[in-house]
């Protein structure tokens, strides 16, 4: 279970993400969707304290997120990350290992399978011995989505994990989030392709740097509340038929 309260965040006075508040108890693949500039990214960032935030408690299983960081996992989006830094793919997988090891400490066998196995998982494992810079967009967000399986989380986010990949990658990605949804896993997945929410997603957040509404995909994916978000010249086939 994951609950986040009063969450606020604030970038040179200016408050981009204002008193969120939300709780998920069961498996689910959620959706957090929004126009540029909602704050998505940014309420990911503070909930993992990755940023700093003004205000908000976040608890995983009733336990502070500090001292519950082993339970989640976090896949960056592509943008923020160094692909010219010299370390092939089972390397750049086995890091995904390293809190529950130790700093101290070297993977052994269990975490060299644990590799294998996700790699295995993402369709990666011929490219084991390849430098991650060599690797299109989607091979590279494959790479690192393995690397959050090997921390063996409960809890997933993915920031814009399709943004940049190939139609494959993306099918493969998203085929493993609804694996671990299955797995009794909750998944929060920021995501702007809102033609592809219906296919994707149990559940959505829908944010404009404040919640505006949580609920079912058939509860919140309407167009009364996407134009309220979005706009009212938002362009969604399915729901500008049914305004």
């Amino acid at each position: 279970m994951i609950e986040v309260k009063n969450l606020s965040v604030s970038y040179s006075q200016d408050e981009v993400v204002s008193n969120v508040n939300f709780t998920f108890k069961n498996q689910s693949l959620i959706g957090i969707i929004g126009p540029n500039g909602a704050g998505k990214s940014t309420m990911i960032k503070a909930l993992l304290n990755l940023i700093e935030k003004d205000s908000g408690t976040i608890l995983i299983d009733g336990i502070d997120i500090e001292k519950a960081k082993a339970k989640v996992a976090y896949v960056a989006q592509r943008n923020n990350i160094d692909w010219d830094f010299p370390i092939n793919v089972f390397d750049t997988v086995i890091m995904g290992t390293y809190p529950k090891v130790g700093v101290f400490k070297r993977p052994g066998k269990k975490e060299n399978v644990l590799v294998e196995n996700a790699l295995k998982r993402v369709s990666m494992w011929e490219y084991r011995n390849q430098q991650i810079g060599e690797l299109s967009g989607g091979q590279q967000q494959r790479v690192f989505l393995a690397r959050a399986l090997v921390q063996e989380a409960d809890i997933y986010f993915l920031d814009e994990p399709f943004v940049g990949v190939d139609a494959k990658s993306e099918a493969a990605i998203v085929q493993v989030l609804k694996d671990l949804r299955n797995d009794g896993k909750i998944v929060f997945v920021v995501n702007h392709d809102l033609g592809k929410v219906e296919d994707y997603f149990d559940e959505l957040i829908l944010m404009n740097r404040e919640v505006l509404d949580i609920g079912t995909v058939e509860e919140v994916f309407t167009y009364e509340k996407m134009s309220h978000a979005y706009g009212s010249d938002i362009a969604i086939p399915r729901l500008n038929e049914v305004k």
